[in-house]
């Protein structure tokens, strides 16, 4: 007998579609990205030239040392604690934390009260982790209730866009849930022929217009309530740094990326990066209910320039005046309106009484 080859992600979506029927769009984008065997952030390395996307710590260090800075104020507002969790989460090739921790220690007493934990499910994204942040001794894990007693910072770099989202369409008897299916044989978009009546929405998409898309981030929503609950009744801040948008609004922005290029998001499930903006007042809203004070959203731009990006891009190049074209370059993509600059924001919720900085007052 002849052993049949085990089913690809593919076969085994469009096999789940004609056994139950066609499934929400969050339940198709978990399964494309983080399937247990064949997810698309179980595969390997997708960072860099060679992947499929290239994210700002890949870009300069300047990114990662700027915010070593910003936590090494928050953790010395904090009164330098003895012991604290700094937490990344999904943390890539370890590059952030390198450049972030590589300054931070600098300060007295910060190494030995670190407490250092990595939220990562990918082997081959682990191993390189391990190999920059050795040294630190880090502890991956998979849940949030492994962070420990003491305060909590965490880091989120292009996190919150990758997690799932539900997907709502505004049809004349009111919006109807966007679904995967099969049509032909062929994976396709289709609506629940249910209705969900718009007084169960968001005054905020109240008035949209017949074919609208609303997304709806519930998973953004729930890892930032964890967290938040964390770090409310134990002290500390969260930093995310993400593209997407200041108010919750009506629109599509699912979106495919496969070797740097725009995808179809329903073509090769598994190998194909699928993300949405980031609803940074939704985020906002669930981190206030927790009692922690949400700082007014900046771009990435006005972020890292805050924090002295101009400064140290100049002390890089006097440093390094071979690299001085490349430096201007790399810090352009970074700040620049047309680049990163206005797309990315940076969004901070902390304790009361914490000045994080970065933020406009």
């Amino acid at each position: 007998m002849v052993d049949q080859p085990a089913p690809t992600l593919p076969e085994l979506i469009d096999m789940q579609i004609r056994t139950s029927g066609p499934m929400s769009v969050a339940s198709y984008m978990a399964l494309c990205l983080t399937h247990p065997t064949k997810g698309y952030y179980k595969s390997d390395d997708p960072l860099g030239i060679k992947g499929d996307f290239v994210t700002a710590p890949e870009i300069s260090q300047m990114f990662g040392e700027l915010i070593g800075f910003f936590f090494v104020n928050l953790w010395q507002q904090m009164g330098s604690p003895r012991a604290f969790t700094l937490l990344e989460l999904g943390p890539g090739r370890g590059t952030l934390m390198a450049d972030m921790l590589r300054v931070a220690c600098r300060a007295e007493g910060f190494r030995d009260a670190l407490d250092l934990r990595l939220f990562e499910t990918n082997p081959a994204l682990i191993a390189e982790q391990n190999a920059r942040l050795e040294p630190y001794e880090p502890k991956w894990i998979d849940s949030f209730d492994k962070v420990g007693q003491g305060p909590l910072l965490v880091v989120a770099n292009e996190f919150f866009d990758a997690l799932p989202i539900r997907q709502f369409v505004r049809m004349d008897d009111g919006w109807h849930e966007r679904v995967v299916g099969l049509t032909d044989g062929q994976r396709s978009f289709g609506l629940n022929p249910t209705p969900i009546p718009a007084t169960a929405m968001p005054e905020a998409v109240a008035n949209a217009e017949t074919n609208s898309v609303f997304e709806v981030g519930l998973a953004n929503g729930e890892v930032m309530k964890r967290l938040a609950a964390i770090i409310s009744t134990q002290g500390g801040a969260i930093l995310a740094i993400d593209y997407g948008y200041a108010r919750t609004q009506i629109g599509e922005t699912l979106q495919g990326v496969r070797r740097h290029q725009y995808a179809d998001v329903l073509d090769a499930p598994g190998e194909t990066d699928l993300s949405a903006h980031v609803d940074f007042e939704a985020l906002g809203n669930v981190a206030a209910n927790a009692g922690l004070a949400v700082q007014p959203l900046a771009t990435q731009g006005q972020f890292l320039t805050r924090l002295g990006i101009n400064e140290r891009a100049r002390a890089l190049s006097a440093a390094n005046p071979a690299s001085a074209d490349d430096i201007v370059t790399a810090k352009a993509r970074l700040v620049a309106p047309e680049q990163m600059g206005n797309l990315f924001k940076a969004f901070c919720a902390a304790s009361p009484g914490l000045l994080p900085q970065g933020f406009a007052p």
